[in-house]
Parts: structure tokens; C-alpha cells; sequence
């Protein structure tokens, strides 16, 4: 039978599946409901200034990812040096650890107290090992535990980091220890940890540039991308999607395929499906939850003053959590002689700071930069906010229950296929959520791929100090 995919939404999963249907020359149409491609992984401009939204390094082990990109964009996909670094107690600590600057830091009495409750943690684990707090504890201690790690997770997350489920830090920092990092630092031995990786690749323009070519490749080999174009109904009978409602700026369309990719948050296709899922299912699709991003971006008249690629804010004291340096990504990202920081803060959608304005973001964004003392905040001339709402699925204390509820009565549809982090609700890398788009693909012409396995049982995974970082 000839095939006809219809593929909701334009990040990098779902763009990723309409260039592989584009080179198999398998019709397909991509329905973005934003008027741009990219989803997080986009490249906002202004005045010539690019802003990347979150910060997204480009690294992977998979061979099918890595030649993908390659493919795309050639001589545009740069080789950059990482250096980040934790701003704590008003001093900088390298990332990854370096035993000389953490002692001089933290202090002699400090690191051997630290040192005293890595060994007890190592003696006497707690048991069973069910939340963040204990998943992080037994491998670190909890000094340092207590020091680095909860006051900006749960700043990052906006739950106790004992609601946060170990499975969480299992898949962002697995195969990292208090004792590896030692190792790494003090005899560079370690290279599988991808925590601990010191290179990268990122796009000449920002990630967004990949994405924007490859759409543009897409649509060459015949692949259809729509903007501003909503998928609001998935309608099904007998087992299978026959068609979906399209809300357009003008009118709404009905779209017949023989097969539907989701990468749309499953909350939002559980509530799409016309007939309406069982009550508890529809329950379960509400009560996942997702952390919201919002970058206040600053315009700077000097050339970059922090050498660092990004910096996690520690500080208590202020409600940012991360800072990007964007020539320090690519210098390509800033005009000549003028630089740009990204300050980003966690949060949920309408509450207190998602609903300030922009005026008074960028007044906080400047008081907490300034209080912080990193950078001449006289130079700053001009800024402006991006939301990003449902960013970060949330891995909470229910959170499994309600996925098994959801994948469960999807299990019928047999012409439906998910991918991405948010069609999967899952917390995977850019690269995982690309695989999984692929398999996608592929599982439609025949194969049996279990999409929900990806990033499961990988030997390497990504992330330092379980921040979202979505590269």
C-alpha cells in the first residue's frame, strides 16, 4: 500500500523523520503549529545576535545520528572546547571536578568532611535506592550532596529533590561518581563518561541552523513542511488514525494518512483523540507535568568577559539557574566585538515569574547578574525574554503509573508511532529523541523497534548536576 505519513511537529525529532521519509522518498507532511522549525533546539535573532534556548551541544555515540548531522550541514558543524563551571558561594568550581581548585574552593576542613561522608555513603548506601536524593547521596555523599547538588535541583526542578525519581539521575548522570570524577581529574583515564566529555559539536548559527537546513533538504527531496498549522483532533476508528484536524491562520483542514508520527507532548495527544480516551486515561495524560523555560537574553557592547561556554548558578540567593555565553559556543553567534549572555530560569507555566512581564524580567535578570558580579552590566544595551513552555518532563512520584496507563491504551493504535522527548515524554538527549524519530520511520515500513527503550540501557548518558540541558 502507498504510504502517506503525517508527522506532528517541527523539532528536531519530528524534522528529523520527515528527511528520512524525504530521502526514502515516502510522501510526508510535517504539521508545525509554531512559525518557525526547531521546537527548543530553534536559534532565536535579533540585531544580528543569535540566542540558542537552552544551550545544546551536539554529541552522540550512535553512529546513524552523528553521520546525520554530518550530512546536514557539513562544513558548518564546528568542533568547540567545553569549559563550565558551578558559580557557588561567590566563587567559581570547575566542571568537571579538579581536585585543587574544588580544595581551594571548599576549603581544607570542608573537602575532608566531604571526603568522611563519600566513605560512609559507600559503607552504609540507603536502601532502597527510590529518590534523586538517595540515587545521589550513595554515590556522592551527602556533604557534597547537600553542597552542589539539592538547592539547584530543586531550583531547576520546583519539587523536593525526594519526589524526584531515582530513574531520573540513573538516565542523566549514570556511570558518574565522586570516585570517577577523582579518577578523570587526576589521570584523564575516564573518556566514557559523557558527563565528562571537554568537546563538542555545535552548528556555525546556533542549532537552529541544522534544523532549518534540514527542513530545507526535506522539502528539495519533496517532504512538505507547514507552518503555523495546529494539529487539534486526531480522529480513529477500528484501531487506526484516519485523519487529522489541522487548524490553520485562515481555516481548518482535515488530513487523511496511512500512518501518524507524534512528537507532541502525549499529554496533549491523549486529549487530541477523537473518540475521547477512557476517563483514567485522560487523567493520567493530566496529571503529567512539565518544567517551563524562560531565557532573558542580554545584548552586550564589549567582547565576551566569561570564558565559559555555560555556567550553572548555585547561588541561593538569586532565582537563576544557568547562564550561556554565546560566543563562546560559536563566535559566528555575535556581531564582531559585542557578546551575549543567556540568563535561564526554571519554572511553571503562569506561575509568579512565567508571569511577569518582560520589562520586569529583564530588570531581575540585570539586578541578579549585577548582585553576582560577573560581567560589566554597563555594557548591557539592549534584552528580551523567550517562554518556552513544557520543556522538561517532570519525573516525579506518579509519573510512571501515568505513562504505563497512557502506553497501555495506545498499544491499539497500530498506525500510530511516537518519538522525541515530548512525544515520549521522556527525558532523552537531542540525539536519543533523533534516534528515536528514525526508528519510527522504520518501524512503518516494517521494523520492530521498541522506541521507549532508547536511552534506557545506554552504556554512556547525558548531563552534570542533573541540569536540563537538552543536548
Amino acid at each position: 500500500m502507498l504510504k502517506k505519513i503525517i508527522i506532528i511537529g517541527g523539532g528536531p525529532s519530528g524534522l528529523t523523520a520527515t528527511y528520512d521519509c524525504a530521502k526514502r522518498k515516502i510522501p510526508a507532511i510535517c504539521f508545525e503549529s509554531d512559525n518557525m522549525v526547531g521546537g527548543i533546539s530553534r536559534t532565536v535573532e535579533r540585531n544580528n545576535f543569535r540566542f540558542d534556548i537552552g544551550g545544546h551541544r551536539f554529541f552522540t555515540k550512535i553512529r546513524q545520528v552523528n553521520d546525520l548531522w554530518d550530512e546536514v550541514l557539513g562544513e558548518d558543524f564546528l568542533l568547540r572546547h567545553r569549559l563550565s563551571r558551578i558559580f557557588y558561594n561567590g566563587k567559581f568550581f570547575n566542571y568537571p571536578l579538579q581536585p585543587a581548585n574544588a580544595l581551594s574552593g571548599l576549603g581544607l576542613f570542608n573537602s575532608f568532611l566531604i571526603g568522611c561522608s563519600y566513605i560512609k555513603s559507600r559503607l552504609f548506601p540507603a536502601l532502597p535506592e527510590e529518590n534523586f536524593e538517595q540515587w545521589v547521596t550513595n554515590r556522592f555523599g551527602s556533604r557534597l550532596y547537600q553542597t552542589f547538588f539539592k538547592t539547584y535541583t530543586e531550583k531547576v526542578w520546583g519539587i523536593d529533590c525526594r519526589e524526584i525519581r531515582a530513574e531520573w539521575a540513573a538516565q542523566r548522570i549514570r556511570g558518574l561518581s565522586l570516585w570517577s570524577a577523582v579518577v578523570n581529574a587526576l589521570f584523564k583515564k575516564n573518556t566514557t563518561i559523557k558527563t565528562l566529555i571537554d568537546e563538542f559539536h555545535y552548528p556555525r548559527l546556533g542549532p537552529g541552523q541544522m534544523y532549518e537546513t534540514m527542513a530545507a533538504k526535506a522539502k528539495e527531496m519533496g517532504g512538505e513542511v507547514r507552518l503555523n498549522h495546529c494539529v487539534k483532533e486526531l480522529h480513529h476508528k477500528d484501531g487506526r488514525i484516519k485523519f487529522a484536524l489541522v487548524s490553520t491562520q485562515e481555516d481548518d483542514i482535515c488530513q487523511e494518512g496511512t500512518d501518524f508520527i507524534s512528537t507532541m507532548p502525549i499529554s496533549s495527544l491523549i486529549t487530541s483523540l477523537c473518540p475521547c480516551p477512557p476517563q483514567k486515561v485522560l487523567e493520567a495524560a493530566r496529571s503529567l507535568r512539565y518544567r517551563a523555560l524562560l531565557t532573558i537574553n542580554l545584548l552586550i557592547d564589549a567582547p565576551q568577559q566569561l570564558p565559559d561556554t555555560w555556567i550553572y548558578v548555585h547561588d541561593p540567593g538569586v532565582k537563576m539557574g544557568r547562564i550561556q555565553c554565546f560566543a563562546n559556543w560559536s563566535p559566528h553567534m555575535v556581531p564582531d566585538k559585542k557578546s551575549s549572555l543567556g540568563l535561564e530560569y526554571f519554572c511553571w507555566e503562569n506561575d509568579g515569574l512565567w508571569s511577569m512581564s518582560d520589562r520586569q524580567l529583564l530588570q531581575l535578570g540585570k539586578k541578579e547578574i549585577s548582585s553576582l558580579g560577573l560581567i560589566d552590566t554597563d555594557k548591557i544595551f539592549d534584552g528580551f525574554v523567550i517562554r518556552m513552555p513544557k520543556c522538561y518532563p517532570v519525573y516525579d512520584e506518579y509519573y510512571a503509573n501515568h505513562i504505563m496507563t497512557i502506553k497501555s491504551y495506545l498499544q491499539q493504535f497500530e498506525n500510530l508511532q511516537l518519538c522525541g522527548r515530548y512525544g515520549l515524554f521522556k527525558y532523552n538527549n537531542m540525539d536519543h529523541s533523533i534516534l528515536t524519530a528514525l526508528y519510527a520511520v522504520e518501524n512503518i515500513l516494517g521494523a520492530g523497534h521498541n522506541v521507549w527503550d532508547v536511552n534506557a540501557d545506554d552504556e554512556y548518558h547525558e548531563e552534570e548536576l542533573s541540569s536540563p540541558e537538552s543536548g
